[in-house]
């Protein structure tokens, strides 16, 4: 009888401590969530900073923000949509949803995306003249990962001002490098359309500096740097912000 008590108790305690823990892990994530989110958020903005060459370290990236301007547009038509607010729209959770997104068939789909989604936030850079810098999100797939990044324009709408990954998979070394400051200094500058068709790309070894629409291949990581030209020839083409685009440009997005 004494070891059955010893048992039940034993089990008692577990039990208890068990609700005990679920309850501080539950609560703690709740508490933090709202920290997490904000810390998701500054990131984010950061690295839109980082695209457009406009990040200071020594300025708050809040108050480094409030020169740039967040819209949502609709993908198909390259219209600004006013009737949402884009601080609520999640894009990353509207690519998943078939009410929100549309299938892509194998033609389409050159950054192996699967799905594109309906609506995109875009980032507008206004300056003393008007339009400074253009800023949109990019993703597409390497060799091992999804690369999500940012692409920014210069006013013209056809030269890049900067190029950043903020999250990826790629092999430290090799496909990672797209990380590596270098790399990414090699961007700005280069142009995006030669008439109407997107023409930047990566190519294979060192490219020609003079070259408007070459950049250097990443060594030894073929599959990385396809993506990576994949990513912005669907991204910057009809299917992703190509109408938005030259609707901004002629004034009429």
């Amino acid at each position: 009888m004494a070891n059955q008590d010893s048992i039940k108790k034993t089990l008692t305690v577990a039990l208890l401590l068990c609700i005990v823990c679920s309850v501080v892990v539950s609560s703690a994530a709740v508490l933090l969530r709202p920290i997490q989110q904000a810390n998701k958020d500054l990131d984010r903005k950061k690295n839109i900073l980082l695209a457009a060459g406009l990040y200071n370290e020594e300025l708050s990236i809040e108050e480094q923000f409030g020169t740039i301007k967040t819209h949502l547009i609709d993908l198909s038509s390259g219209k600004f949509i006013n009737s949402e607010d884009p601080a609520s729209f999640d894009q990353r959770k509207a690519a998943k949803d078939p009410e929100r997104s549309r299938s892509l068939d194998r033609s389409e789909d050159v950054a192996k995306i699967s799905r594109r989604e309906n609506q995109a936030l875009v980032y507008i850079v206004e300056g003393d003249d008007g339009l400074d810098k253009v800023i949109i999100p990019v993703h597409g797939y390497g060799l091992w990962s999804t690369l999500y990044g940012f692409v920014a324009l210069e006013s013209d709408l056809n030269t890049i001002a900067g190029l950043g990954f903020y999250d990826h998979g790629e092999t430290p070394g090799l496909g990672g490098e797209v990380d590596n400051p270098r790399w990414k200094a090699l961007w700005p500058g280069k142009r995006v359309y030669n008439g109407n068709q997107v023409a930047i790309g990566l190519i294979k070894g060192k490219a020609d500096p003079n070259a408007s629409y070459e950049v250097d291949g990443l060594s030894g990581a073929t599959l990385t740097s396809r993506g990576v030209t994949n990513l912005l020839t669907f991204w910057l083409g009809k299917n992703g912000f190509q109408p938005f685009l030259n609707n901004l440009k002629a004034g009429d997005a």
